[in-house]
């Protein structure tokens, strides 16, 4: 499942948030999020040193993170139109809450799905709720510790929530594939018993296509129309091209997972044709004996299997054999007694 985040990317105009939705719909999204909160429910309005975001280089360094919610927030009266025309086009909606206020507001709205974001993995009231409202539940796992994601999961089970699925994620905006660590991904699906996907922030798709690979069943990716009509999230966020790129490629690698299996496909029986087997390249007569000089293992398949080669040589031809024949056991003397032999190495 292909899910595109809105996030800040609306620049304060439902018309470009509706757009977004259109365009995620026809690049191949199946779900799109948005983020359900208010300035208030996230932090107060203050100018305290630890209000203001110490992260040099970063996208937001210097903000009051006051200033950056009210800017960052999708109205919620957006809300409604917002689903409505994801459900005409097909999506599924989605939304992080944020506290337990922006939870109840999606509950009424009928949200598909709740998201709650790496950075309230630790706001256990909030998981608590979310547990008990009867929807699948989203949890991103970036900056968490194994102690705090295992608090985190048994909050969820404790409270009867068996639907839900662990979203890794590297709470870096925008972060890189040298810090993505899919191979967690397994690792968090055998610890807790439950299904993962991947949170990515980094630009390219190659994470999403590794994480596929290892059993990813969703895949989440900030998403714009164009990067360069900026935003708060713009930086970190992909086109409706490489929206198109990452649908194909992991449904690609999806199909390309099939199962554990072994022996020609149905697609492969004209290849199993055309393998190599022994055949007689040199006429014989009856009482000749098989030498290198007369077999040759060679394509295709309708002599006797290579296995059987050095089986062969030394042996005596049964009947006179013209060039080109297939070797077969009747075509040797005593071949069912051959033919019980052990092979030899050729």
């Amino acid at each position: 499942m292909i899910v595109a985040e809105l996030s800040a990317n609306h620049n304060a105009s439902l018309d470009r948030a509706l757009q977004i939705v259109q365009a995620a719909a026809e690049c191949g999204a199946d779900g799109i999020k948005l983020q359900t909160f208010k300035p208030e429910s996230l932090t107060i309005d203050s100018d305290r040193a630890e209000f203001i975001i110490d992260d040099p280089g970063g996208l937001w360094h210097g903000r009051r993170l006051w200033d950056l919610y009210r800017q960052a927030h999708t109205p919620w009266q957006w809300h409604q139109p917002i689903f409505d025309a994801a459900r005409a086009a097909g999506l599924a909606c989605i939304s992080t809450a944020c506290d337990p206020g922006s939870l109840e507001f999606l509950i009424s709205l009928g949200v598909d799905a709740v998201k709650i974001a790496s950075f309230e993995l630790i706001h256990i009231p909030l998981l608590e709720a979310a547990a008990k409202c009867s929807k699948p539940v989203l949890l991103s796992t970036g900056m968490a510790s194994r102690e705090e994601l295992d608090d985190a999961v048994a909050t969820l089970q404790t409270n009867r929530c068996n639907d839900f699925i662990l979203l890794k994620c590297t709470s870096a905006y925008p972060s890189t594939e040298g810090d993505a660590n899919i191979l967690t991904i397994p690792d968090m699906r055998e610890r807790y018993g439950c299904d993962v996907g991947l949170s990515d922030h980094t630009l390219r798709p190659y994470a999403a296509f590794a994480a596929t690979a290892l059993g990813a069943v969703v895949v989440e990716k900030h998403f714009t129309i164009a990067r360069r009509d900026g935003g708060l999230d713009a930086a970190f966020s992909i086109e409706p091209s490489e929206l198109r790129e990452l649908a194909d490629g992991t449904q690609a690698v999806w199909r390309s997972l099939g199962e554990a299996r072994y022996g020609p496909l149905a697609t492969e029986s004209a290849s199993v044709k055309e393998r190599p087997s022994i055949y007689v390249i040199r006429a014989m007569k009856k009482g000749d004996r098989f030498t290198d000089q007369n077999l040759r293992i060679i394509r295709p398949a309708n002599g006797l299997k290579p296995r059987y080669y050095g089986s062969l040589i030394g042996k005596t031809c049964a009947r006179d054999i013209a060039a080109g024949v297939p070797m077969s056991w009747e075509l040797v003397e005593d071949g069912a007694a051959a033919a019980d032999e052990p092979t030899r190495a050729s």
